[in-house]
């Protein structure tokens, strides 16, 4: 996803697309561009097609305790938490 200028960004941050509201159901197959986490939560799994994966990458690295209020800003593709509630974000106009 291309931002194509510095309003496409704003609508974006203020939720102009859908999102899912996540606690400890796996959500696969779906696009999410960014991840809010609301409250400290733990992630299972996660992929995202826009980063390295393997043993000791940066997948591997975010299988971790996020704190609240932390949000990632990634292609997304399935995420699984162990504990905890995000937010994410995909682009569908509504």
């Amino acid at each position: 996803m291309a931002i194509e200028n510095v309003q496409q960004l704003l609508s974006e941050q203020l939720g102009k697309h859908r999102c899912d509201v996540i606690t400890t159901t796996a959500m696969t197959g779906k696009n999410y561009y960014a991840i809010q986490f609301v409250t400290e939560s733990v992630i299972a799994s996660i992929s995202a097609s826009n980063i390295q994966t393997g043993t000791g990458s940066a997948a591997s690295s975010l299988h971790t305790t996020m704190a609240a209020g932390t949000t990632l800003f990634l292609n997304v593709t399935a995420v699984t938490l162990t504990s905890g509630l995000a937010i994410c974000y995909y682009e569908q106009p509504l």
